[in-house]
């Protein structure tokens, strides 16, 4: 399933920056921390997108989308549909600027994120993986919501690129040389490569994913936009990278910006979030992992780099599942 994209046009860097400075309020501008466990030779920079206040760096898009909104739809309310992340980071900023908001959520979510998405005062209608992305154009017809959509949106591109925007500045003069993203849905990586390509022109821009949900990665190759099924996505332990296909808007972002795909396996992404608990001490979730596993065990694929900075998505693991098979 395609949603629309609201633009045909790419994001620039001054709607990145225009982003910037209307959710300065809404988000944390998060540290971009220098690892001291980093293999000689290969510096490693994280930028903690967990330590956004819904644990993840969807609530940068959605606070940039919603704070656009006219009054008129304001009224009416917003419906969004997400695995969880998206879901918080719409109930969350939709509490903050007092708009009622109704989410959709697959029934394989994990329940700390339905748990938060609830916490954040939203209306959550939960059902099966194939009707995700159904049932939210269903309740727009029928109340006549504003739909926010998880990343084929360019105001989502947009506030997403700010993550993007904030790794090139605090590296100042010496901007990265690789940047690793997380890519599902698009909207992140999309964001972050055209800040990074704009700042830092060099810089190589490198999407990671899960073996199991490759989609993006055989996109690449094929140069034509690929969808798989969700009973494939959805085997891996990743649940914030099951989309089955990039976005029509991100895809043309992908093209234009990224400069490789590398996946990771299921080993690989528990090893990764092991690694940020134990020696980065931060708790990240397999989605936010998938970068530092591309670091640790995929540097023959990678670019040689002498600053490569590797973002981390998100942090909304479930903690019985966490202790069980990554502490």
């Amino acid at each position: 399933m395609t949603i629309s994209a609201t633009s045909p046009s790419l994001v620039t860097l001054s709607d990145i920056q225009a982003a910037a400075a209307r959710i300065r309020n809404l988000v944390v501008r998060t540290p971009l921390l220098p690892c001291a466990w980093a293999e000689a030779g290969r510096p490693l920079w994280l930028k903690p997108e967990s330590l956004q206040v819904t644990g993840a760096f969807k609530l940068r898009g959605a606070s940039n989308a919603l704070a656009q909104l006219t009054e008129e739809q304001r009224a009416r309310g917003v419906v969004a549909q997400s695995s969880g992340n998206h879901a918080q980071a719409v109930a969350y900023a939709a509490q903050r600027l007092g708009i009622r908001a109704t989410i959709v959520m697959p029934d394989t979510t994990p329940a700390v994120k339905l748990e938060a998405t609830r916490g954040f005062g939203a209306d959550v209608v939960v059902v099966p993986p194939a009707e995700r992305d159904i049932r939210p154009l269903e309740l727009v017809a029928e109340h006549g919501y504003a739909h926010i959509p998880p990343y084929d949106d360019a105001r989502i591109i947009a506030g997403q690129g700010t993550v993007g925007l904030e790794i090139a500045e605090d590296l100042g003069a010496g901007s990265p040389d690789l940047v690793l993203v997380p890519v599902s849905g698009g909207g992140l990586i999309s964001g972050v490569a055209t800040a990074i390509k704009a700042l830092a022109p060099e810089a190589r821009v490198v999407a990671v994913e899960p073996e199991l949900a490759a989609d993006a990665a055989e996109s690449f190759r094929t140069g034509e936009r690929v969808t798989w099924s969700p009973e494939l996505t959805y085997r891996t332990s990743a649940d914030g990278l099951r989309t089955t296909s990039l976005g029509v808007l991100p895809f043309e972002h992908f093209r234009k910006y990224v400069d490789d795909v590398v996946t990771v396996s299921e080993d690989e992404i528990a090893a990764a979030v092991r690694v940020l608990g134990r020696k980065s001490r931060l708790v990240a979730e397999p989605s936010g992992a998938v970068t530092t596993a591309a670091y640790l065990f995929h540097a023959a694929e990678l670019p040689a780099a002498s600053r490569t900075v590797a973002v981390v998505s998100g942090g909304n693991v479930d903690p019985a599942r966490y202790l069980e098979y990554y502490a």
